[in-house]
């Protein structure tokens, strides 16, 4: 079982991990509004905005449920009130959903932000579920 100083490194590293995603997520979502591409058709144009709230939704959710787990690591919430149904992990109908990229042809960062995002939300996910009792940890 790792130790709670280990615990908590890991939990930093992945809310520094969201932090820079998101910051990455910006830059590129400002960036592509000044790019204005005329030739990009307007069906791609929606579903790549779509996407990119898919990309936002994602983190948020990571970043709030992490929060959470700082708190509780400060004390300020319990391990109970911390598995309220409002405090896990939230937006898995939308969240957890893996499209088809590429063939859609959306641009390569949008595509890489998706996936590190999704692999990212699949990972809190794992660990919400640990919390919550609803997996056991694999034995590796």
């Amino acid at each position: 079982m790792p130790s709670g100083s280990t615990t908590l490194a890991q939990f930093d590293r992945t809310y520094e991990e969201t932090i820079a995603l998101m910051r990455e997520a910006r830059d590129y979502f400002l960036d592509s509004r000044r790019d204005d591409v005329p030739a990009q058709r307007p069906a791609l144009q929606l579903v790549a905005s779509c996407e990119a709230m898919r990309v936002t939704a994602r983190l948020t959710q990571v970043l709030a449920w992490l929060l959470v787990q700082r708190a509780v690591a400060a004390g300020e919430l319990s391990p109970v009130e911390a598995m309220l149904e409002q405090r896990r992990l939230g937006g898995r109908l939308v969240c957890a959903v893996e499209g088809p990229w590429q063939e859609l042809g959306l641009p390569d960062v949008l595509q890489s932000l998706l996936s590190r995002s999704l692999a990212l939300y699949n990972r809190v996910a794992r660990l919400d579920d640990l919390a919550a009792g609803l997996v056991t940890p694999a034995n590796d």
